[in-house]
């Protein structure tokens, strides 16, 4: 809970603050690196600070969490830190690494904001940053008690047993333990972070959604344009063949599949398809009897990953095609206009931001409650950041 005067401050400097973030968080991570160059190496995507989405992902998360304190000061916004919680505890994120972030973010704030920070203002947006960043801390540590580790994300070497190319820019690698030890549990919907050194030394981490969480795990690697971004795709594709070793954090994630008998609505566009053919497959593997309606969108079918995977696990689905669609496919972007959504559907969504936000909205003039829609995002949650 923020403190009154505290929160005095914050209502009253939110607007000023809020339109400069994108200043103070570029400052932010210019000035962090350059003296923490280690940082770089196995715990931030350089990826993400070219493309600027990490800087904009962060803006959004102070300004929503100061928001939800003003709005609902007896509550804390969990929604929103569990979702920061199981991406950090993905990379590893430690407590310490919380001194650090605060260092360079309030030399940050005061470097751009200048004489308008005094030390009243300087000293509410600290108790905002704490409130959060211990928030994060305590949720942090109960994930990585549940998955077998303690301040830091549990990697592990597994085995490459097969590789099977989807497409032709998606792969899937099936994977054992190296040491033959058994499988950790997972759940459909949750990823882990994959990581590799690049040529340069570098280690660098990228998270892939778990396709299966069988006995067997697997992940389908869509291979991204463009260095930085699509460095770690570009390698697992070229150079990770059967028997080959690709070093795996403990899955995380909150976007689940929740056990019910509601039915379901599976939606998915591109690469989204992921996860929900790791729900697909544990709803057939558990002899589940739900009614289970696939929608998925891609450029074409020659283009759509796991398409095989899905027709032979899903009964009910419709596929959209920009191109090339023949029936029973539909051609164009999907459109919910006479799709018949089951009463009382439980909807998972996966897919780019856009795409999300058009379906969500869709579903809700279907009937869906908006309690009942969830989403994942591949990478920093800008549908977060935009709002």
């Amino acid at each position: 809970m923020l403190s009154a005067d505290s929160a005095a401050i914050v209502r009253a400097t939110l607007p000023v603050v809020g339109a400069s973030l994108d200043a103070i968080t570029a400052r932010f991570y210019e000035t962090m690196f350059a003296e923490r160059p280690e940082l770089l190496d196995g715990l931030f995507n350089r990826g993400n600070q070219a493309n600027g989405e990490q800087r904009r992902a962060l803006a959004g998360s102070i300004a929503s969490f100061a928001t939800m304190l003003l709005e609902h000061p007896d509550e804390r916004p969990d929604h929103l830190l569990a979702r920061i919680a199981h991406k950090h505890t993905a990379v590893g994120v430690t407590d310490d690494q919380y001194v650090i972030v605060h260092k360079y973010l309030f030399g940050a704030i005061a470097e751009v904001l200048g004489e308008a920070v005094t030390p009243e203002v300087a000293a509410a947006w600290d108790e905002v940053y704490w409130l959060m960043a211990g928030a994060l801390i305590a949720m942090e540590a109960r994930i990585y008690a549940e998955a077998g580790a303690h301040n830091g994300a549990t990697w592990r070497q597994w085995r490459v047993v097969a590789r099977r190319d989807e497409t032709p820019d998606a792969v899937s690698f099936l994977l054992r333990p190296a040491d033959d030890g058994p499988v950790p549990p997972a759940r459909p919907g949750q990823y882990v972070s994959v990581r590799v050194r690049m040529p340069d030394g570098v280690h660098q981490l990228r998270q892939y959604t778990l396709s299966s969480v069988g006995d067997l795990r697997r992940i389908t690697v869509k291979c991204v344009d463009g260095d930085p971004a699509g460095e770690v795709s570009t390698l697992l594709h070229t150079t990770v063949r059967a028997g080959d070793e690709l070093t795996l954090s403990a899955p995380f994630g909150d976007v689940t599949l929740e056990d019910g008998n509601a039915p379901l609505v599976l939606v998915s566009a591109g690469i989204g398809c992921t996860p929900i053919v790791a729900m697909l497959d544990h709803l057939a593997a558990t002899g589940s009897r739900r009614r289970v309606l696939v929608l998925h969108a891609d450029r074409s079918r020659a283009e759509h990953a796991l398409r095989e995977d899905t027709l032979r696990l899903a009964a009910e689905r419709i596929f959209w095609y920009e191109t090339g669609a023949a029936a029973p496919d539909r051609e164009g972007l999907m459109d919910l206009d006479g799709v018949d959504i089951p009463a009382g559907a439980v909807a998972y969504l996966c897919g780019p931001v856009p795409f999300m936000r058009d379906i969500r909205g869709q579903l809700l003039k279907a009937g869906v409650a908006a309690r009942d829609i969830h989403y994942e995002v591949f990478g920093p949650d800008l549908w977060l950041a935009a709002d």
